[in-house]
């Protein structure tokens, strides 16, 4: 039994956090099945002075055990130890270590600095400040931030592999800083700089492309902590003495792109001057950081009909190119972005609107590599301007997203599937970028929240997700309102609006996601206020009979039942859809609150969960079970939710199914219905049908776009027409991951990997059998391990492959078996005949021995008959068969008979080899 890895606060070996009481988790690995944590032991240390140790503590706890020392001291380092012990004796050790950051904004010695900018001028300061570091240095960290985004350079070298610090939040409540290690790049004599551009602060943004969202004039804020050998320390902050200058970066905006002059030469801007922000705002960084996670050349050069000069880089992604280039001194080159070609093989950037992004260079005369800064684009193809001879392999895509890490795979038999997932995890990437934005591309790029939370359960199989949503939620919370509830995006910069059912129902849904996925219920303590807040919030608008029945609702947005409804709302009745969404939201509010001791609160939640449902019962469902809505979205909605009488689960599930049958089995569903409507149907014993639906290849379906090329989801599901044109409506991104949602049921039904308890703690693993493919593997390394399941089904043979990970165990369902295994941690296989197989298996095996017994002892006849009996693949099968799988299909003096004959078979094997 091993520790393989220690976490803190998610991380490891984190710098600069902020949490006075941070977790620990670890990760155990086990030659021996059925290990099983029994105890363990944390100390944590500060220069050899025990700051906690919790004793030996007789617990199978390992996610989320939280530090309950004496209180933390700011930028100190602390020392962890795990000890282990598990129920087969064995004992593991294992050390990490934390650095704390300055545990408060108002802990900055440093000030807050700015400039005066005159109104026409557009290029990013630099704010500049040199230092003597004349004694050797133990450790340096600089904690910075800015109002905008910035780039932190000491001697001329980029500090860090950040990008977009401090990140986008709600500046008007909270900011975060970010903590470097300098000592690298340490000399004798310094020079440090700030460069900041507009970013989310202040540049163009929202759909009416206004600048000055949260203010006019960015900022910096930096201090650096010099710790020497000989014990002594020094600070270095941001202040009046800093230099302000003008450098090579003309402008930077996250939509227009960024424009770079390498002949300009830097210029004066003035001193720096004192600037204030609240203080008590700042937070250390909260989530993964914004890097660059991978780089690819580009994998084709295209002259297109009208002479532009493109190349593509074959995928779809996030991010911005970086390039080599000798030119003359001044000569400008323009590099265009675009998703897509049109059907002629032209430059199509029509699906950006607004969104010029076009980054602009203007050459030294020198050897150079060049890239933006403080912008990103949604592209595959790049359009090139201003070169006339372009290598494709100078030219290099780099891939940004929060740096999460990745936790599923994904694989099966079908290439189509298999694109899909790709499909799947890249608008993941493209679109998880310090918050998750509906698209990367066009004048958007905003934290949708019903986009968010019907993919949080795909995006948490996908990559570890638990900090990137934590940082999220809580923007999300400080937006919120008791006048208007949970916002339609976070951060919000789209003014007041009144909250909508499955957009602002966020709040309570992901906050449940994460906590059934990671195990940590912190998250629903942090979380409780705003849960508590949306659904009281939905209720102050209830009408008369208790329903949501009033104010703007998205319904199933983009949904294609439009006979019925020529809005993007779908046909399924809007109030409908809110309701639904208010029990679901009811249902985990009232089990957050009982799981983090609010239990008066759980009774009431209770209480009213039921006085709803009755309502909505009433309202919405006849006696006999029929819908006012008898949309696809409203029967998956009804039976996904359990909003109806047992009774009625049948004839809603018909009219499903009726409803799919009237389409082809092409679902109709938008944003609200698509998540669970394969659920439903495997869940309710029609998983045949829900493959039927996902397998289609024709519009609409998943793998449509697939066919079609795409290398992302889309927004719509025909955003690219069959004949190659495109949807005209102004709202056709080809990265828009919500549809994406699907993942969550090819990990949990088709691999049949499942939650029985928060956090993995306890297993259900029962992977469903599927037309169309031979096999399946998939894993998830969830908060205690891996978990894989992997099955094979060919040649009339079944086989099955398990990994569950120590300190968990797990309920198996094999297919086509009725038992459950309950099963502890190791690798398990298991390999059978399929149902089908069993019965042929039982003709063949009848035939066989009525033939062999016609002359049973007739050696040359048996001789004879022999080889050619072993090259039969239904006797082959058989001969795999136990004698209690043979009783099953056959009496057993046949079965024993049998045995009998196969071993006159082997003998006759064994003189033929």
């Amino acid at each position: 039994m091993r520790i393989d890895k220690v976490y803190v606060e998610n991380q490891m070996n984190p710098i600069g956090m902020d949490t006075r009481r941070p977790t620990f988790d670890w990760r155990l690995s086990a030659d021996e099945k059925q290990t099983v944590q029994v105890a363990y032991q944390i100390t944590v240390e500060d220069n050899d002075q025990e700051v906690w140790d919790s004793g030996r503590v007789e617990s199978a706890d390992s996610v989320a055990i939280a530090y309950a020392g004496v209180a933390l001291e700011p930028s100190t380092r602390y020392r962890v130890g795990v000890t282990v012990w598990d129920n087969h004796g064995n004992q593991a050790v294992s050390n990490a270590w934390f650095e704390t950051g300055l545990l408060s904004g108002e802990n900055f010695q440093a000030r807050w600095i700015t400039f005066d900018q005159q109104d026409d001028e557009t290029a990013c300061p630099v704010f500049r400040k040199k230092f003597h570091a004349p004694k050797k240095v133990t450790s340096a960290r600089v904690y910075a931030s800015a109002l905008g985004v910035y780039e932190i350079k000491l001697n001329s070298q980029k500090v860090g592999d950040h990008y977009f610090a401090p990140g986008w939040t709600n500046y008007h409540k909270r900011l975060q800083y970010q903590t470097y290690g300098l000592e690298d790049l340490l000399d004798e004599e310094n020079s440090i700089e700030l460069t900041v551009g507009n970013g989310w602060y202040k540049g163009i943004f929202g759909f009416t492309m206004q600048p000055n969202i949260y203010g006019n004039q960015v900022a910096a804020l930096a201090e650096i902590h010099l710790n020497y050998e000989d014990g002594t320390k020094e600070i270095i902050g941001t202040d009046e003495t800093w230099q302000v200058e003008y450098g090579s970066i003309r402008s930077s905006e996250i939509y227009l792109g960024e424009v770079q002059d390498t002949t300009f030469q830097r210029t004066f801007a003035g001193t720096a001057r004192i600037t204030e922000y609240p203080r008590e705002n700042m937070v250390a960084q909260e989530s993964e950081p914004v890097r660059i996670t991978k780089r690819f050349p580009a994998v084709s050069y295209i002259e297109t009909p009208k002479g532009e000069k493109v190349l593509d880089f074959g995928q779809n992604l996030s991010g911005f190119v970086s390039f080599k280039v000798k030119g003359e001194k001044g000569q400008q080159i323009t590099i265009k972005h675009a998703e897509t070609l049109d059907k002629d093989g032209n430059f199509y950037p029509d699906t950006l609107r607004q969104a010029t992004s076009h980054d602009v260079y203007v050459l030294n005369g020198e050897l150079q590599t060049l890239c933006p800064h403080f912008t990103f684009h949604g592209f595959r193809y790049i359009a090139i301007e201003g070169l006339d001879n372009i290598v494709k392999e100078d030219f290099v895509a780099c891939v940004m997203h929060t740096d999460m890490q990745q936790t599923g795979t994904f694989a099966c038999s079908h290439a189509g599937i298999n694109q899909l997932q790709s499909n799947i995890e890249w608008g993941q990437r493209g679109n998880f970028l310090d918050i998750p934005t509906d698209c990367p591309q066009r004048d958007e790029r905003l934290g949708w929240t019903g986009d968010a939370q019907i993919f949080s359960n795909t995006a948490m199989f996908n990559f570890q997700s638990q900090r990137f949503f934590q940082k999220w939620l809580r923007d999300l919370a400080s937006e919120q309102t008791v006048e208007h509830g949970v916002p339609h995006v976070v951060p919000n910069i789209l003014g007041n609006q009144d909250g909508a059912a499955a957009w602002s129902d966020a709040a309570t849904i992901i906050p449940w996601n994460l906590y059934l996925n990671y195990g940590d219920k912190t998250v629903l303590e942090q979380q409780y206020a705003s849960m508590k807040g949306w659904v009281d919030y939905i209720t102050s608008k209830v009408s008369a009979n208790g329903l949501w029945q009033t104010g703007f609702q998205y319904g199933d947005w983009l949904a294609l039942d439009k006979e019925e409804s020529s809005d993007r709302t779908g046909a399924t009745d809007r109030y409908f859809v809110a309701n639904a969404y208010y029990l679901h939201s009811l249902d985990i509010l009232r089990q957050a609150a009982a799981i983090i001791g609010e239990e008066t609160d759980a009774e009431h939640y209770d209480s009213l969960h039921h006085e709803v449902l009755a309502q909505f019962q009433s309202e919405y469902i006849t006696e006999t079970g029929r819908l006012v809505s008898e949309t696809q979205t409203a029967c998956v909605l009804a039976l996904h939710f359990n909003l109806i009488q047992e009774e009625h689960r049948a004839r809603i599930l018909k009219t499903l199914i009726v409803n799919l049958a009237e389409h082809k089995n092409h679902l109709s569903t938008g944003f609200v219905g698509t998540p669970y409507l394969c659920h439903v149907l495997s869940e309710n014993g029609e998983h045949e049908l829900a493959t039927k639906v996902f397998l289609q290849e024709d519009y609409p379906s998943w793998l449509y776009a697939v066919n079609k090329g795409a290398t992302t989801i889309w927004e719509r599901w025909n955003s690219i027409l069959p004949d190659g044109s495109f949807d005209e409506s102004g709202m056709n991104s080809l990265n828009h991951y919500a549809y994406g949602s699907i993942g969550d049921w090819m990990y949990r039904k088709l691999a049949g990997i499942n939650p029985l308890a928060p956090g993995y703690k306890k297993i259900k693993i029962a992977p469903m059998l599927t037309k169309g493919l031979t096999w399946l593997d998939a894993s998830y390394n969830t908060a205690y391990g891996k978990v894989r399941s992997a099955w094979k089904c060919e040649s009339g043979m079944i086989s099955i492959d398990i990994e569950i990970p120590a300190n968990t165990t797990a309920v198996v369902i094999l297919p086509e078996k009725a038992d459950q295994l309950e099963l502890g941690s190791g690798k398990y296989h298991y390999e059978y005949a399929t149902e089908t197989d069993l019965r042929i298996a039982k003709y063949s095996l009848e035939s066989t021995l009525e033939f062999i017994l016609s002359d049973a002892y007739a050696v040359e006849l048996f001789d004879q008959l022999a080889p050619g009996m072993l090259e039969n693949p239904l006797i082959s099968f058989a001969h795999k068969m136990t004698i209690t799988e043979l009783t099953a299909v056959m009496p057993p003096e046949g079965a024993e008979l049998y045995h009998f004959v196969i071993n006159k078979l082997n003998e006759r094997e064994r003189e033929i080899a």
